[in-house]
């Protein structure tokens, strides 16, 4: 299993493990209304774990980026945890409120009240007291933040605009926070579960307020100035170089880096294709015509130009014990693999390498370029245009690899070819262990 499905499944069994040692959904009697007082309670916990958890992973912790096995695994586990949290906050809504409208429209009966009882007093008289404003606050805060989740997941919204909505569900969390704060049954807070959701809760309150802040990436950024452009319009591709200042991190050839070339716009990720060389403190960046932001950035990048850099990031390293490595980038997918090839051009490791590049447009110009790269590397390059020699298949692949059982594969490309050819690889026997991916979608 990758690490992003077993964080993902791990949180929501520790988180249900700790509850179930509080509550159970077999309650006695088993009828709608007492199964739905412990359903809204599971479903609201666990809803607010997710996004405080989306939340902290927002603030791109170096730690937590080494544990999930880098940032565009970070990200995708946020996208995750933030479908997740939409889907039982919908659950939590709808048996709360919809519950009351059903017994409204006479399909359902309330049970009768138990009256009076134990006058209630202290702390717990105070939560009580408080009930009316917490549900208030996290209904119209769910509404807001289903909103922004699912404008975050339509890819036709505009880049910039999603970045300046996304920043939005900080503000949302903190009425969320107090909802769960106020509205988390009383019992529980003598329990582990109690202790677990106020902790989810404070931490996310303090990544919130980080997030506003715009903390994260503060200590990695520096700033650099454009050197060249280099246009290839029959690609749609732009290559530029910037020269940074002081204070860059050296880089692994496979990371990326976030630029800000326009404050309205922010920050964008950008693969560097180029080794990290202290002498010329040049960093080269490759980027196809492929959104909204990518076009405009197309016009707007020039030689002289000042940006903002921060970074780096990623964990698609080309790190592992295989002698042989297969490669696969496909389309604009390559950029990894030519920063690579500049490290191996000055640092031979002695792999066989094996580098697969499919494409549906061609450049003489920059075909040449690649060419020259993988002969400096020692690579042994495949170059295969989709628009007149067809699809590059799994099976050509595997062919053209003698050693492949013993091979790691390292794939950057559209998310469909990767299933393709991870599922087939899988399916003939290679280890998932030896299988990479760079998940370059921070959306």
């Amino acid at each position: 299993m990758s690490r992003i499905p077993l964080f993902f499944w791990g949180l929501v069994a520790v988180v249900s493990g700790v509850w179930f040692a509080a509550d159970s959904f077999w309650v006695s009697p088993f009828a709608y209304f007492p199964f739905r007082s412990v359903f809204v309670q599971y479903s609201g916990i666990l809803a607010v774990f997710m996004m405080a958890v989306a939340l902290v992973l927002a603030l791109r912790l170096r730690v937590l980026e080494r544990w999930v096995g880098g940032l565009d695994k970070v990200y995708r586990l946020h996208k995750w945890l933030g479908i997740g949290s939409l889907v039982l906050a919908t659950l939590h809504w709808w048996w709360a409120k919809g519950t009351k409208w059903m017994v409204g429209w006479g399909w359902l009966e309330k049970p009768a009240g138990k009256g009076a009882g134990q006058q209630l007093a202290g702390l717990e008289a105070w939560f009580r007291g408080q009930r009316g404003l917490a549900e208030t606050l996290g209904e119209w805060a769910f509404y807001a933040a289903a909103i922004l989740i699912v404008l975050a997941l339509v890819k036709a919204f505009p880049y910039h605009l999603f970045r300046k909505t996304h920043k939005l569900l900080a503000v949302i969390f903190l009425p969320l926070a107090w909802h769960s704060f106020i509205l988390m049954k009383f019992d529980y807070w003598a329990a582990p579960i109690g202790w677990l959701t106020q902790f989810a809760v404070v931490a996310g309150s303090i990544a919130a307020v980080l997030l506003l802040l715009g903390w994260p990436g503060k200590v990695r950024k520096v700033q650099g100035e454009v050197v060249s452009v280099t246009r290839y319009p029959e690609l749609r591709v732009f290559e530029f170089l910037v020269k940074v200042e002081q204070g860059w991190s050296v880089h692994n050839p496979g990371q990326f880096a976030f630029i800000t070339s326009d404050a309205a716009e922010g920050p964008h990720p950008y693969t560097i294709a180029s080794d990290w060389n202290p002498e010329t403190r040049c960093l080269k960046f490759v980027v196809k015509e492929l959104g909204d932001h990518t076009r405009r950035a197309s016009h707007r990048i020039c030689e002289g130009m000042p940006v903002t850099l921060e970074g780096p990031y990623g964990g698609f390293d080309f790190e592992d014990d295989c002698r042989t490595q297969i490669w696969v980038g496909a389309g604009i997918g390559i950029t990894p693999f030519i920063a690579r090839m500049g490290r191996l051009a000055s640092k031979p490791d002695n792999r066989t390498i094996y580098l697969f590049h499919p494409t549906a447009d061609v450049s003489e110009e920059a075909l040449t370029k690649l060419r020259a790269d993988a002969e400096a590397a020692g690579v042994n390059l495949v170059i295969r245009c989709s628009r007149t020699e067809g699809r590059l298949t799994p099976e050509e692949i595997r062919d053209a690899v003698p050693d492949w059982q013993g091979a790691s594969l390292w794939f950057c490309g559209p998310v469909g070819m990767a299933r393709t050819l991870f599922n087939e690889f899988r399916r003939w026997g290679l280890p998932a262990r030896r299988m990479h991916r760079e998940f370059f979608e921070m959306r």
